[in-house]
């Protein structure tokens, strides 16, 4: 049994205004360190074999100050990211609300189709974070490993690997700087995008 603990990145400022972040470069604040360090201090004891990191520096940030507590290697993987927002990132829930006026109901399409231009659909993301989850479950079968990851992918591959409805998978995005734990026995499955397209 593989124990994956999914790492939420702590605060950024974009995160406190409302704006799309998605895959761009955005630091984290000074509660976004601190919510990584209070964190890292409830962690001190956890025996953990790795830690993997999303490349973005949010997620690089809380999981350097993990690993310093735990006294483990960081290992990046560019898998790890959020999804890719497209046009919407750099600006704020409202203004996208407002101007592309989104349909945000629970629509089977929006998991195969991006939401916005340039954008990563769904279906994508979780057949990048599945790949690197099998990848660490057969590096580490009996182990327990973190990933520092973003809210979508984490409540992406959460999703999954519990058999929530891929609709509902936003419900179930963590708050900054929150771990959410899953257990893998067994290679995760991919879903049959084929039956999504609405």
């Amino acid at each position: 049994m593989t124990e994956l603990w999914l790492v939420r990145h702590g605060q950024t400022d974009w995160n406190l205004k409302g704006i799309y972040q998605g895959q761009s470069d955005i630091p984290l604040n000074e509660t976004g360190i601190e919510q990584a360090r209070k964190l890292a201090g409830e962690l001190s004891g956890t025996e953990f074999q790795g830690i993997y990191s999303s490349d973005l520096i949010r997620a690089r940030q809380t999981a350097d100050i993990i690993a310093a507590e735990l006294g483990i290697p960081v290992t990046l993987d560019a898998r790890l990211r959020e999804i890719n927002q497209g046009i919407w990132e750099g600006k704020t829930i409202e203004y996208v609300k407002n101007t592309y006026q989104p349909d945000f109901s629970r629509n089977p399409k929006y998991i195969t189709t991006p939401r916005a231009e340039g954008a990563e659909s769904l279906a994508e993301v979780i057949v990048r974070m599945v790949e690197a989850a099998n990848e660490y479950y057969l590096a580490h079968p009996e182990g327990r490993i973190l990933l520092a990851t973003h809210g979508l992918s984490a409540a992406a591959l959460y999703g999954v690997v519990q058999g929530i409805d891929l609709v509902d998978v936003v419900r179930y995005i963590p708050e900054n700087g929150q771990p959410m734990v899953i257990h893998l026995s067994r290679p995760v499955e991919l879903p049959d995008f084929s039956k999504m397209q609405g």
